[in-house]
């Protein structure tokens, strides 16, 4: 199911800017070899966000090859500092090489491992947190976000209309985890929180207390 007409969709990858060489490669790839990824729009999207607030820390969950990573690096700055994390070996050194070329390595630390173990290991808070786990794991993911997260930081989540199988009735595990995640989120006395129906659908969270 298409969440968005197929020609808008068209229409605003036509309008969007040409853009950064890398970005474009990394997306070729990514297409070549059907790895679901955010897009432009969503990456503009990102950007945005994290410029809007000043972040200067972003954690990822779930990072595939860094494509999403490459456009929250962009927004950061000169102090900036994105933690990456990443259950495949293989697309966290494919990540590490497009951070090298970019000329962006010495601000990102890449973790290889499962995100649900490694944030709780991780020192500090962060401005921003892009959740992109599996999506069985989305039902854990807020509770454990949530004390990483600074006051008036944005919880982001991905694929939060899942295809349009949110409409279904299916038991599967992926769409009960992205209901269950959607769910926790409206009813969060600590968050505010908008699902935008951008590519497969964005939740932006803001920490409000």
């Amino acid at each position: 199911m298409n969440i968005v007409e197929p020609s808008i969709d068209e229409y605003l990858n036509k309008t969007l800017p040409v853009g950064d060489a890398l970005l474009r490669e990394m997306q070729r790839y990514g297409e070549s070899c059907e790895f679901p990824m955010v897009g432009p729009q969503v990456g503009r999207l990102l950007y945005v966000l994290a410029r809007s607030i000043g972040a200067t820390r972003v954690l990822e969950l779930g990072s595939g090859f860094g494509y999403s990573a490459m456009w929250f690096a962009r927004a950061l700055g000169a102090n900036g500092r994105i933690v990456l994390t990443e259950r495949s070996k293989e697309n966290a050194k494919q990540a590490r090489g497009y951070f090298q070329r970019a000329r962006l390595l010495d601000h990102v630390q890449i973790e290889v491992g499962n995100a649900l173990d490694i944030i709780g290991q991780l020192p500090g808070l962060f401005d921003v947190i892009f959740n992109d786990v599996d999506k069985p794991q989305y039902p854990c993911i807020l509770d454990l976000a949530r004390p990483k997260l600074r006051l008036g930081g944005l919880f982001i989540s991905d694929n939060m209309l899942w295809h349009g199988t949110v409409l279904d009735k299916s038991r599967k595990a992926d769409v009960r985890g992205v209901k269950e995640l959607t769910r926790a989120l409206l009813a969060a006395p600590d968050f505010v929180t908008t699902i935008l129906p951008v590519r497969d659908g964005v939740a932006v969270a803001l920490k409000i207390a």
